[in-house]
């Protein structure tokens, strides 16, 4: 479609609107679970286990929690772009096999994978010119 072939002049718009989208979602899930406390980052903490990873869930919880949280915001400004999108990315690969492992199956999972894919294509991609990290 002719009307739409320019679209392409616009990529680095179109990585802020995603990076900016994705990086507040991300805040708005994390923050909550940051704020949860102990017994919040064990349980989810424990998601770990369907990965191998049977010690320290309170410290994979907050950690998931910081990734999300802080993650979200540099990935809104751009900072440490690549960096983030990895932790973000090994976060999402912990959920998805929890939901595989609590019997959900791809119903329950779709949501990680489908954000997996996408920090794991946005690795290569980078963030953009809009964005603290810009070259």
């Amino acid at each position: 479609m002719a009307m739409l072939s320019n679209l392409g002049n616009y990529r680095n718009f179109g990585l802020l609107v995603m990076r900016v989208g994705l990086g507040i979602m991300f805040i708005l899930h994390g923050y909550p679970i940051l704020l949860g406390g102990a017994e919040k980052w064990a349980a989810i903490g424990s998601a770990t286990k369907y990965a191998g990873i049977h010690f320290l869930p309170t410290f994979w919880g907050l950690m998931a929690a910081c990734t999300e949280t802080f993650g979200g915001f540099l990935l809104v400004i751009g900072l440490a772009f690549r960096p983030v999108c990895l932790l973000l990315l090994c976060t999402l690969i912990v959920a998805a096999l929890m939901h595989f492992g609590t019997g959900g199956g791809l119903d329950q999972a779709a949501h990680a994978i489908e954000d997996a894919v996408v920090f794991a294509g946005l690795m290569f991609v980078g963030p953009g010119k809009y964005s603290v990290d810009k070259k």
